[in-house]
């Protein structure tokens, strides 16, 4: 038979909201403890366990004070949103283009979206980049 301590040298630990985050809101950790939920808590759908995995990443939907928060609650942040026009660059030995483009949806560091020249009208496919521009071409 267990003892009481060992029950809770069992207990989960979990990053939990101070306060309430709202969608499109970017999680810092001044907004975020620990809290200990008892070894047999299940959470409803996958949760965060770790406030690295948070700090930085944009809710997705409203997070309640003293909750577990779901994988699926958060996203990255976005650098690039759809339709607001950014900087569209190509780059290719030596030679570099710049051009202004509208995406034709939101996009995080890394992600391939889909962008329309404003100049051209044409749809091309690039990779958003750290700085919130847009690279085409062979990177």
């Amino acid at each position: 038979m267990g003892s009481i301590s060992s029950a809770f040298a069992e207990d989960l630990v979990l990053p939990v909201p101070t306060i309430t985050i709202y969608p499109g809101d970017t999680i810092r950790e001044t907004m975020l403890k620990d809290r200990s939920f008892p070894s047999m808590f299940r959470a409803r759908s996958a949760v965060i366990e770790s406030p690295v995995q948070l700090i930085g990443k944009v809710a997705r939907r409203t997070l309640l004070p003293g909750e577990a928060i779901p994988t699926n609650a958060v996203d990255d942040a976005r650098l690039v949103t759809r339709g607001v026009t950014t900087q569209v660059i190509f780059q290719e030995e030596g030679l570099t283009i710049s051009t202004m483009g509208s995406p034709l949806q939101s996009g995080s560091l890394g992600e391939q979206i889909r962008v329309r020249n404003v100049d051209t009208g044409r749809i091309i496919f690039g990779t958003v980049q750290a700085d919130g521009t847009i690279r085409i071409g062979n990177h």
